[in-house]
């Protein structure tokens, strides 16, 4: 699991350190930060899946992403001069970084070096450096894979190992480097990184996709979306935790039951039997809190837990007394 999450100068977050649990709540007002910190592990997972850069351009570009604040003079902070914008000081670069209890990753982007020639690509990010290293905190000696600019090397020993001399500036060394037994650990942290998943748009209108009968597969995974909610559902009940399954819905909905119409090799859907009703209730009839939660039953009892999970705002349509059986 994540022990650390590390940003700088990415919007409203200068440089955030950030220690981590098992389960982390992040709350606050509107304008505080939170979907700031949510971006910045999606753009960590991009990394990974070789998407960095294309999703830094759907943000705005790099020049959009920068920390909006000021750089605080000391006679700022003491309150001496007004707060107001200066030049920087230091080459401007966007932070991210992770550790777990076993590696540890950052990565650093900014703009390209002006070319001597026109181009249309003045403002696509750069990577300028990553690097992994080992368990614990930051340190040259613990550094097990570096890259500085088109230079990726890892360490054999005592002694480095040139992997590429010309990386590309716009992949991370996770897509470029195609000698694993050389840097095992950029194979070990790439399958890390993409197993994350991120629920974050969990449609639930009249149209959505897990409304709609869908030809049914063994799902131990839900789908970002949801589409498939009927298989991942049927999927806990078969190998999953099944006892679990029946707690969280008996919680919210006592004296509910939960059914799958899986007919072989047809299509399934969700059915709901719920206290006091003569019949169920299909996909599309029922109402957005019932289903999110369902969606959220379907997530975090899945057979095969993720090394993270995000979870975008679980609690939009949910009832008071919902809350409960997923808050520990």
């Amino acid at each position: 699991m994540l022990t650390t999450l590390a940003i700088g100068n990415y919007r409203s977050i200068n440089h955030l350190v950030l220690p981590l649990g098992q389960l982390n709540l992040v709350t606050g007002a509107n304008g505080s930060g939170k979907s700031n910190l949510y971006k910045a592990l999606r753009l960590l997972a991009e990394t990974a899946q070789g998407g960095v850069i294309e999703a830094l351009a759907r943000e705005g570009g790099l020049d959009s992403t920068w920390w909006a604040g000021p750089e605080m003079s000391a006679r700022m902070k003491r309150g001496e001069v007004p707060i107001q914008g200066q030049h920087p000081s230091d080459v401007k670069r966007l932070r991210l970084g992770f550790a777990t209890e076993d590696f540890g990753f950052a990565i650093s982007l900014g703009l390209p070096i002006p070319l001597p020639y026109p181009t249309a690509f003045m403002l696509d990010p750069e990577i300028k450096s990553e690097a992994i290293w080992g368990a614990g905190a930051y340190r040259p000696a613990s550094l097990l894979v570096e890259r500085k600019n088109a230079v990726v090397r890892a360490r054999e020993g005592n002694s480095w190992t040139v992997l590429d001399q010309h990386a590309d500036s716009c992949e991370s060394f996770f897509n470029i480097v195609g000698r694993p037994r050389q840097a095992p650990e950029i194979g070990e942290l790439r399958a890390f990184i993409n197993s994350w998943r991120f629920y974050d748009h969990f449609r639930i209108d009249r149209d959505a996709p897990c409304r709609q009968p869908q030809l049914g597969t063994r799902s131990p995974v839900l789908h970002h979306d949801g589409r498939n909610l009927a298989s991942a559902l049927q999927t806990i009940i078969e190998i999953g935790e099944v006892e679990d399954l029946v707690a969280a819905l008996e919680d919210a909905f006592p004296g509910s039951r939960l059914e799958i119409d899986a007919p072989p090799g047809g299509l399934f859907s969700v059915r709901l039997y719920q206290h006091g009703l003569l019949r169920p209730l299909g996909d599309a009839e029922l109402s957005y809190g019932t289903l999110r939660y369902l969606l959220l039953m379907a997530a975090l009892l899945t057979p095969r837990p993720p090394s993270l999970m995000v979870l975008n705002e679980p609690e939009t349509s949910l009832q008071p007394t919902c809350s409960p059986p997923w808050r520990g």
